[in-house]
Formats: structure tokens, sequence, C-alpha cells
């Protein structure tokens, strides 16, 4: 900065020295000098400012490069956490996908097989964006997975979970949370919906939906969690998803909405689960632009007969 404003008091000086002594520099040589030394001085700044300007410019260049491996590392890291590859043999079949809106996301879903038939999902939404909120997802994902191998019952699992989260962030962030344990001998899922966007449950019957029945973790640091018993047929499809699906606005600011991904799901419910994740985010995409505004993220889990292959 200081060589900015020497730069520019020599420019003026020179400049007022050419006005006045335009008739001058002929007959003075004071005056020549003045001039010359002036030019040449501001000619000297001007190239410490370039400088020092391209030397900045370098720094600024290397900060963003090392931000930019470090993000790309943690979103390795966090892509890590989803599940590489879905339990087949428990009757039912999954499919999910986490688009981040700013390369690493507070979204996530896990799919766990213990013995005995029994599977546990989850699928959570961390309050607030960027490094923070992966960063409490990560540290959620960890403690959901160490709880479920427990053994502990989905109501029991949602309150440890929401006492160590309430501690954690001391109160001042939440997660909403959709935690579901699969019995394979009852065709039975036991569920609890804390906070999170209500999952659609399309089946044989008119499709409803798996409303929250608590509020989110981390809220209050004691909270009552009631599971609740929904049994599925071979073919119901579970849709699990964030709300940068149904929030994600077109140019008018209109939501895509609950009814618009239902329908979308609907008209394809019968396809290979990947196919309709595919038909979902070209939906959505096609509805708001490719420019996302929140993470987008979506499990879909659908029931299937006994020896049935997943497809």
């Amino acid at each position: 900065m200081r060589e900015r404003v020497y730069l520019v008091g020599f420019l003026v000086g020179a400049a007022v020295l050419l006005y006045v002594g335009r008739h001058l520099l002929e007959q003075s040589a004071l005056v020549t000098w003045g001039l010359t030394f002036a030019g040449t001085t501001a000619v000297g700044v001007l190239g410490i400012t370039l400088y020092r300007v391209q030397l900045e410019l370098r720094a600024s260049r290397h900060e963003l490069a090392r931000k930019e491996a470090e993000l790309n590392f943690a979103y390795e890291v966090q892509q890590a956490l989803f599940p590489r590859q879905f339990p087949a043999g428990a009757g039912l079949e999954f499919a999910g996908a986490c688009i981040p809106a700013r390369g690493i996301s507070g979204d996530y879903y896990d799919v766990l097989e213990f013995p005995g038939g029994r599977t546990v999902f989850t699928f959570a939404d961390i309050s607030g964006k960027g490094i923070s909120a992966a960063i409490l997802m990560s540290n959620l994902h960890a403690v959901t997975r160490m709880l479920a191998a427990a053994g502990g019952s989905p109501a029991e699992v949602c309150s440890r979970l929401n006492r160590h989260f309430h501690q954690v962030t001391e109160g001042l962030r939440f997660a909403t949370l959709f935690y579901a344990e699969w019995d394979q001998a009852e065709h039975c899922l036991r569920h609890i919906n804390a906070g999170h966007m209500a999952p659609v449950l399309l089946a044989s019957s008119p499709s409803r939906r798996l409303a929250a029945s608590a509020p989110p973790l981390g809220i209050f640091p004691e909270t009552r969690f009631q599971e609740e018993r929904t049994c599925l047929e071979p073919g119901d499809l579970l849709v699990l998803f964030s709300d940068g699906v149904t929030e994600a606005a077109n140019s008018r600011g209109i939501e895509f909405g609950e009814s618009r991904l239902e329908a979308v799901v609907a008209g394809c419910r019968t396809q290979p689960l990947a196919r309709i994740l595919e038909q979902v985010v070209k939906a959505v995409r096609a509805w708001a632009g490719e420019e996302l505004n929140d993470d987008m993220t979506l499990l879909l889990v659908r029931a299937r007969r006994a020896g049935e292959e997943g497809v």
C-alpha cells in the first residue's frame, strides 16, 4: 500500500513539473534534472510495486492450491465413509447417492449388516454447511456405527446419539436423523425419525410418509424417542432424501417439492434402483439447474422376495 502511495505521489509530482516547467526544459538544468529524477524514481517504485504484486499473486495461488488440495483430500475421505457395497442377502436392496453443493457434505447415509438377519440403515443431515458440518457428520457416522454394532434398540441408540451430539456441539448445532432396523424374519422395520424429512413409502397400497416422531438430535440433552414399526411387502420402495432435493428451486423460486419427487419415483419404481436414482437427479437438475444450493442426497430401499436377486 505504501509503495502505491509513493508511486501516485511521484507520478503526480512529475506531471506537475512537466506542466509548469514545460518552457524551462531547455533553459534550466535544475528543472531537467528534477523531472528526470522524479520520472526515474517513479519508474523504480512502479517496478518494486509490480514485483510485490507478483509475489502476492504467487503466494495467493499457492494458498488456493493448498486449500483446494485439502478440500479434495477431505472429499476423498468423506466419500470413503459411504457404503461401497450394499448388503445383498437380507431381503432388502439399496442404492444411494450424495452430490455435495460445496465439495464436501453434511449429509450421510449408511447401511450395516449384522449376524442373524439384522440390518440397520441410517440417513442424517447435519445443520450448517462446509467443513464444520462435514466434521460433525464424520463424528456422528462413527458413533452411530459403534452404537448400532453394540445391539441396542433404535430408541436406545438414538437416545445415546442425542446426548453425545448435544455434548460435542454444546447445543449449538443439530442433526436430523432417520434410523431403521430391519428384521428379515418378520419383514418389518423398527424405525425412528428424529426431525428428518419424512421418507416416502411407495407400496401396493397408497403411498405414505414416515413422519418425524421426535426432535432433531442435539437440541435437548434428554429426549424420549418412540419407535415405530412398518412392515414391507416385496416391491415396496422407501425413498429417503435430504432437503437439498425437495427444496431445490427454479429461477422463479418455486421448489421441486415432495410431490414431484414422489411422481418421478412412482413413474419408474419397478426399474433398477440405480436407474431410479439417475432419473431423480436428472429431474432435479432439469428443474433447478446444474448449480446446487444445498447437498442433494438420496437413499432408496426396496423389499424383495426371499432368494430374489437385487437389481
